[in-house]
């Protein structure tokens, strides 16, 4: 505690990304009782949603072709609220409570870097006789703070409106498969409804707006979609990744609407964007998840990585109709004012935009690198 440890007065800070009543619940009498001058409580769910995970969600980031950067994307807006009450209170230090190990250390810290550079950093698992979750429980019962752990259930879990992510306990051996009690934002598939769902997201220049028709805030719209994918089993993985340190580390992540949108984004984006720029947006995702995952959501090159993803969705507008069944998401429809779909050139039948007589020309050229390596090999 830092206050022990340091004889400083302490300010404990929550921000609200969508974690859910429960966790927020009781958090002033906590913050008193261990030793907090005052408790500040900043709600930024909206500012998550529009700010930092629909970016995300037009770039189409993924990390290691599975993870939505749930956890990811939540530290580089909770960082920033740090440092600005920081300011507003007068602090010279910002504490966090990510171990040694993982990646958010790294989240947290580069952003206080980006933001205040003159803010020191109290980092306990680091710095104090603290080395596992257990010493942690330990320490806490013995200064008397409430921890919603205990050494028989100890899963990590880190929750907001995007995903549930859980690691830890049976999850540390990548042979066992997660039991059905520890998920908590989605059903079991098998026992989602017998009957499909249908949505209509409705989307403007590669972001979310609606959803059947009627216009929601941003966080209004993902509470809503992780209500209606929850119920269909929709948005579970289960992977290993690569931290930022250097170990693999297991993880089982619930993002049951944000697993809905990034579908409908995707699929929109088949209409509206041609080949070559699909392929150049695919590739600049990587980097960009990479950066993102990588704590590095304040470095230049992801702001101006973003400058491009805006620029090159200015045409994604219309809408997706998506079919959701017992785990699975599927498209059944899209439309696009902007859409680059012809039927009158795509169609078997005969049209005066495409002449299929010019295919012949087109193919002896575009084959000519094989024709001339076939006429060497045959000495021709």
């Amino acid at each position: 505690m830092a206050k022990v440890n340091y004889g400083c007065e302490v300010v404990c800070f929550t921000a609200d990304v969508g974690q859910g009543i429960k966790e927020l619940d009781g958090l002033e009498a906590k913050a008193k009782a261990s030793g907090a001058c005052q408790l500040v409580v900043k709600d930024l769910k909206e500012e998550f949603v529009k700010d930092y995970i629909f970016p995300c969600l037009r770039a189409g980031a993924i990390y290691e072709r599975k993870y939505l950067l749930g956890t990811s994307m939540a530290r580089p807006v909770i960082a920033k609220a740090m440092v600005d009450v920081a300011r507003e209170v007068g602090a010279d230090a910002v504490s966090h409570g990510c171990t040694g190990k993982g990646n958010d250390q790294v989240r947290f810290e580069l952003t206080f870097f980006a933001l205040n550079p003159e803010l020191n950093v109290v980092a306990p698992w680091r710095e104090w006789d603290i080395t596992g979750r257990e010493d942690a429980i330990e320490y806490a019962k013995k200064h008397n703070v409430p921890v919603p752990v205990t050494k028989k259930s100890i899963y990590s879990r880190d929750r907001n409106l995007w995903h549930l992510s859980h690691e830890g306990d049976i999850l540390e051996d990548p042979a066992n498969e997660p039991k059905e009690d520890m998920y908590m934002m989605s059903v079991d598939p098998k026992d989602a409804p017998d009957k499909p769902q249908y949505v209509k997201i409705g989307i403007e220049s590669g972001i979310p707006v609606s959803l059947d028709g009627k216009t929601y805030s941003p966080a209004e719209l993902l509470a809503t979609l992780n209500e209606i994918g929850g119920k269909h089993g929709i948005g579970r993985i289960d992977m290993v990744e690569n931290r930022l340190v250097g170990m693999k580390s297991r993880g089982v992540y619930e993002t049951p609407g944000g697993t809905i949108l990034f579908n409908a984004v995707r699929e929109l984006e088949s209409l509206t964007l041609d080949r070559e720029t699909i392929q150049v947006k695919d590739s600049l995702a990587l980097k960009y998840a990479e950066l993102v995952y990588a704590g590095r959501w304040f470095d230049p090159l992801r702001e101006s990585m973003d400058a491009f993803m805006e620029k090159i969705t200015e045409t994604t507008t219309g809408s997706v109709t998506l079919k959701l069944y017992k785990g699975s998401v599927s498209v059944t429809g899209r439309t696009s004012a902007y859409s680059l779909y012809r039927e009158d050139i795509s169609s078997f039948e005969s049209g005066d935009i495409y002449n299929q007589a010019d295919a012949a020309g087109f193919i002896r050229l575009y084959g000519l690198p094989m024709r001339v390596r076939a006429m060497l090999n045959k000495g021709i």
